[in-house]
């Protein structure tokens, strides 16, 4: 069992501190959290709280994705960062392919991709892209994303990309891993059919059992038998080694684990040496016992 430490709508300049504390606290990886806007009028309603308000994200400090995992890579020299995750549909393939690859050669191979479909139409209509076959979308992406960061001579010839034969370098020595997100069916075997992996959201146990039984019936029928696929979930299990052992037997490779609900209104009253103790004191009571 690996761990990565999550922390997210905190004061931007405690994610470097929070980094080099949590690769010394022997976490594997910490989550990058990726927004581009807040529109200040929208009927959108948030997937992963109860209520679906949204007006927590209000004045929230973001850094872009990429110009963050870059800062803190640059900052530690072990731990892995992965987008959690990154809107991949609403951006140009071939930029993000640059950025990833980048990102990786330039940080030794610790990038995980995380990528997933925006929730905010939004999103899209600020970036300048259709709502509607965002799955689809989504999936030339990762075909051009994957094609491009390998440092081959790459070509593609898509439903929305049509790209002439190129190569981007440097690349990563190793192939970047790409992790999907989401819980839909889709989302599911997406990930087992594009991706390296899947990247749970949250949600209890019962509902993230069933998406785990789902995810190991898509992978059995697609003949899907590798042994580095990822699974990556946020878990009460996760936070005793017992909990590990169980989620382990379940298939779980990764467990996200985080120490506050980031759900709330106004700046995070927590003070940086706070969050510290606590991935701290994880890394002591769970992470060196697995």
């Amino acid at each position: 069992m690996r761990f990565t430490y999550a922390e997210a709508m905190t004061q931007a300049v405690y994610y470097a501190e929070l980094a080099v504390a949590a690769e010394a606290a022997g976490y594997t990886s910490m989550t990058v959290a990726d927004s581009l806007i807040y529109p200040r009028h929208s009927d959108s309603r948030y997937p992963y709280t109860d209520t679906g308000d949204r007006e927590f994200l209000e004045d929230k400090e973001f850094i872009e994705t990429m110009t963050l995992t870059t800062w803190l890579a640059a900052h530690t020299t072990t731990l892995r960062f992965t987008p959690f995750v990154l809107k991949l549909p609403v951006r140009p393939p071939v930029l993000v392919a640059k950025q990833a690859a980048s990102v990786a050669f330039l940080s030794n191979n610790r990038l995980g991709l995380g990528v997933g479909l925006s929730p905010w139409p939004e999103d899209f209509v600020a970036m300048g892209v259709p709502w509607e076959r965002r799955g689809k979308r989504m999936d030339e992406c990762i075909d051009i994303v994957r094609g491009l960061s390998s440092g081959e001579w790459f070509k593609y010839d898509g439903e929305f990309f049509a790209i002439e034969e190129m190569k981007q370098t440097p690349a990563p020595t190793k192939p970047i891993p790409i992790l999907v997100g989401g819980h839909s069916d889709a989302a599911l075997k997406r990930a087992v059919l594009k991706g390296d992996g899947w990247m749970h959201a949250g949600g209890d146990g019962e509902e993230l059992d069933r998406l785990l039984a789902r995810l190991a019936e898509i992978r059995k029928a697609e003949g899907d038998t590798r042994d580095d696929f990822e699974v990556h979930v946020i878990s009460f299990g996760a936070y005793s080694p017992a909990g590990c052992r169980k989620l382990a037997d379940k298939g779980v490779t990764d467990a996200i684990v985080g120490f506050r609900v980031p759900y709330i209104k106004g700046a995070d009253p927590e003070p940086v040496q706070t969050k510290i103790d606590h991935l701290q004191r994880f890394g002591d009571d769970v992470i060196a016992h697995v």
